[in-house]
């Protein structure tokens, strides 16, 4: 019962509470129970995500946000009956209740199979000139350039091989041969590295058009200057569950305009609201895409990931957004670089 108590909710739990209880535990849900302990429904960390993107302020209650019609196990089925049970339902983990529906325990899919490392590849954008960071990136690639007391991209491979990713795939262009003497094979990273050779600007799309390894699983594709604490094993469960061909990262961006903003009909001031905030979410510069977008992007050529995104989506293919409410920042600007170094102690504890 340690893992399953970890995880209890109610309906009345707010939607920051239940980000916490899904971010901190083990298993990556929460489970929905009443006053007696008996199980509603879960709570995964998509279904949060899809919340946040419908317009629930994260101290709504998760009442209408948790699913309601959950796969669920009895104490005493087999290994064999659970196991079958979470791979015919996709599903991860599986809550274990009593015969008066009880939780009792909750299993985890990974756990019962015997957890491995993944196949999914990782692509790395590491060729940019890092221009704004002058003069930082005057002999030193910005993927180098350290935050804390490691370089950027040492920091961005050590997550994902946290999360058992492993295979790892970096574009270089400028000062390759600094990037690549510093990470090598990747074998002193626990990890597995090969390269990309960029001889002009191909875009964070057109990159891809270069990769000689066979693809065949979901893969992630990131810029190399971001630092994140997003759960890349959430991303790809979020992509595979919503059956889609790419999904992009993004990140709710406030703007307030500074002045009171005048609504006219007619000639006629109909209203005024003073300073608004508008809400957007923007591109965070991190996807997951499926093997079959290699096929849209075409040979050795200039093209960018949003214009990638734009022809799938008008090929009617399935495009998802998945918001990312943990810790994220472009260090792309001086400002930022500055601001980095500050929370950086901080964000590596999250």
């Amino acid at each position: 019962m340690k893992d399953s108590q970890n995880i209890i909710v109610y309906e009345t739990t707010i939607l920051r509470k239940a980000l916490s209880v899904i971010d901190n535990g083990t298993m990556r849900i929460a489970v929905v129970v009443n006053k007696d302990n008996k199980v509603l429904g879960t709570l995964n960390d998509g279904d949060t995500r899809r919340a946040i993107l419908n317009g629930y302020s994260l101290d709504d209650s998760i009442k209408d946000i948790y699913y309601k019609s959950p796969s669920i196990c009895n104490f005493k089925d087999s290994k064999e009956k659970i196991i079958k049970t979470a791979i015919l339902n996709k599903v991860y983990q599986i809550p274990i209740v009593d015969d008066e529906y009880k939780l009792v325990d909750i299993e985890d899919l990974a756990t019962l199979l015997t957890s491995v490392n993944r196949k999914n590849k990782v692509i790395l954008m590491a060729g940019g000139l890092g221009t704004r960071l002058q003069p930082l990136t005057k002999d030193t690639p910005k993927p180098l350039l350290k935050v804390g007391n490691k370089p950027i991209l040492q920091t961005i491979i050590e997550s994902f091989a946290s999360y058992g990713f492993i295979e790892i795939i970096i574009s270089v262009n400028y000062k390759s041969n600094m990037i690549k003497n510093y990470f090598q094979d990747g074998n002193n990273f626990g990890v597995n590295i090969s390269y990309i050779e960029e001889d002009k600007r191909l875009g964070t799309a057109g990159a891809l058009s270069l990769i000689k390894d066979e693809i065949k699983e979901p893969f992630f594709v990131m810029n190399a200057d971001l630092l994140t604490n997003v759960n890349f094993e959430h991303l790809l469960d979020f992509h595979v569950r919503g059956n889609a061909v790419s999904t992009m990262c993004v990140r709710e961006y406030d703007f307030q305009v500074p002045y009171g903003v005048i609504e006219i009909d007619n000639d006629k001031v109909s209203s005024i609201v003073e300073k608004p905030v508008h809400k957007f979410f923007v591109n965070a510069g991190i996807y997951l895409l499926s093997p079959d977008v290699l096929s849209f992007i075409p040979k050795d050529t200039f093209y960018d990931m949003p214009t990638l995104f734009d022809k799938l989506i008008k090929q009617k293919k399935t495009v998802l957004s998945f918001p990312i409410h943990e810790y994220w920042l472009d260090i792309g600007k001086m400002e930022d670089f500055k601001k980095a170094q500050i929370e950086f102690k901080d964000i590596s504890k999250e």
